[in-house]
């Protein structure tokens, strides 16, 4: 045997070793479960970002907690357990919040989760330059609401990272629904590191790091964003499914078609139409449950004709007859809202409109007396746009309101369908606004993530609604340690938001979803949370 030869052997040992070295590297750092799994999600209409300070669709939120992590979280049946953070203490004044983050947290590039970079994010979710759509989420924390106003520098945001792992956060007053807070994806990090090198451009694929069991792989707009298991996870061997695919389905009956034939796992929604006979067809993946959301129509109250007209705003929600939208037109388990707090939020009884219990010819009425009150009638009837997002349901739904109104109040509607984002645009601009379709989900347990919505300033607020009185309601129950005083003031803040009627509540949803029998794990909460690194798939 040559010299050559004999080098040639040796080379190819020493690459051999280093293969079978590879093999057992990768098979310590491989995706625990069964290999190659993925699940199919239908997700409803795109989501307008994944930077989590960006978003504020559910659409984006469902994204977003499979890919990011927060110092909270929820268990499948929505109670509130570790997460970023394996342990915390709240001061007896339940003022000041200590956490302490998990040593083998890591980023989906590998790098170690920093008490430092929820200090960095929390500041970046406040600072005004960002305009981040939740930034309110973080007002109880001290000078938080000051720097959103641009009053005072970021760094003066009481969030501080006393040691490696250490965060301490210190509130203006004892907030009872701060950790609920904190598992909204505007509260997760982002990382510092890609936020300098790419700016605002570092939640494109390609580019986003995250935190959270999965990392993006692709966003193919319009059609699926492609998620793939974070290996450097804290709990990746806990976490059973491979990949997650979020398929963008903005028409329920379009994504049912798709459910049936076998390409998705799991729906957003259930369109109307198909509700009782899937209950009848398919029961056991049928899963519906209470939910803390309102579907609404919001009011321009900062233009003609509903500014300085709230006798007008209350004729046209008493003309709406909300039993006969969720019997008729809906028909999946909604109930008629008749307060902007959905029932089943712990520690609070929703107040309900004066008319709720009326008949409906007494409602209507009420409507045609209010109607000419606000100066319209036969001779000068009210010219009005409805303005909706592109959505089955939601055409039905205002075409209904629009018969209603033309019956009751003998008017005409005109109903404008636009893309999701414009009238998202739309609705904040507040310029060419008057009628406008919106909801509201909980983004935890309590009155509060409901009734701040309506405070002046929020950007939330898209009826432009401004009350002193309300807010100082607010103010005062924010103030309070006592729960009950708290209760009694924010009861007292509904029922002045009521009486003014910026928004017209018109039913409160109910989770809806189909469920492969393969998916194991999903557990019904109020908030429909439901984490992908929470289930499995028995194949």
């Amino acid at each position: 045997m040559s010299a050559g030869q004999r080098r040639t052997i040796r080379v190819a040992i020493i690459l051999l070793a280093c293969a079978f070295a590879a093999f057992i590297y990768l098979s310590a750092t491989e995706p625990q479960g069964a290999a190659g799994t993925v699940l199919h999600r239908g997700n409803g209409p795109e989501p307008e970002s994944l930077d989590p300070h960006k978003s504020r669709s559910i659409q984006a939120a469902d994204v977003l907690r499979d890919i990011g992590e927060g110092l909270i979280g929820y268990s499948p049946d929505g109670e509130l357990i570790a997460a970023a953070a394996e342990k915390w203490e709240i001061s007896e004044d339940g003022r000041q919040y200590d956490f302490w983050l998990r040593p083998a947290a890591r980023w989906s590039n590998g790098d170690t989760v920093l008490a430092e970079h929820f200090v960095f994010s929390f500041r970046r979710l406040v600072n005004p330059e960002t305009a981040a759509f939740y930034a309110q989420a973080l007002a109880d924390i001290e000078n938080a609401a000051e720097i959103i106003a641009g009053n005072k520098a970021i760094d003066g945001l009481a969030v501080e990272a006393p040691e490696k792992f250490h965060l301490r956060i210190r509130l203006r007053n004892a907030t009872p629904y701060f950790l609920g807070l904190l598992t909204h994806p505007s509260a997760f990090p982002v990382h510092p590191a890609s936020v300098g090198q790419y700016g605002d451009a570092f939640a494109k694929a390609g580019k986003l790091i995250s935190n959270g069991a999965y990392k993006l792989d692709s966003w193919e707009l319009g059609s699926v964003i492609h998620l793939s298991r974070n290996v450097y996870y804290w709990n990746n061997a806990g976490t059973a499914i491979d990949k997650v695919n979020h398929y963008v389905t903005p028409e329920p009956q379009v994504e049912l078609n798709r459910y049936r034939a076998g390409e998705l796992d799991i729906t957003a929604t259930v369109p109307p139409e198909a509700f009782a006979a899937l209950r009848q067809g398919r029961p056991e993946e049928l899963r519906v449950a209470a939910y803390l959301g309102v579907y609404y129509y919001g009011l321009n109250v900062t233009r003609a004709p509903f500014k300085d007209n709230p006798a007008l705003r209350q004729a046209l929600s008493m003309a709406i007859d909300r039993e006969v939208l969720t019997e008729k037109i809906i028909g999946r388990g909604e109930q008629p809202a008749y307060s902007w707090v959905p029932p089943g939020v712990i520690n609070y009884q929703a107040i309900r409109l004066p008319y709720a219990d009326m008949t409906p010819a007494e409602r209507h009425a009420g409507a045609r007396r209010l109607y000419k009150e606000s100066g319209y009638g036969e001779n000068n009837p009210l010219e009005v746009e409805i303005r909706y997002n592109t959505s089955d349901t939601h055409q039905r739904i205002a075409l209904a309101i629009q018969s209603m109104w033309r019956e009751t109040l003998g008017f005409e509607t005109t109903l404008i369908n636009e893309e999701f984002q414009v009238l998202l645009a739309n609705m904040r601009n507040r310029e060419i606004t008057q009628v406008f379709r919106s909801s509201w989900t909980g983004d935890y347990n309590d009155a509060h993530t409901f009734l701040q919505v309506l405070q002046g300033g929020n950007p939330s607020n898209m009826s432009g609604y401004v009350s002193e009185e309300y807010d100082s309601l607010m103010r005062r129950a924010a103030e309070q340690t006592d729960l009950s005083r708290r209760r009694l003031y924010l009861e007292e803040a509904e029922r002045v938001l009521l009486a003014d009627h910026p928004v017209i509540p018109i039913y409160f949803y109910v989770s809806k979803h189909l469920v492969k029998p393969r998916v194991r794990g999903w557990g019904d909460n109020v908030l429909d949370y439901h984490y992908s690194q929470h289930l499995s798939i028995a194949e």
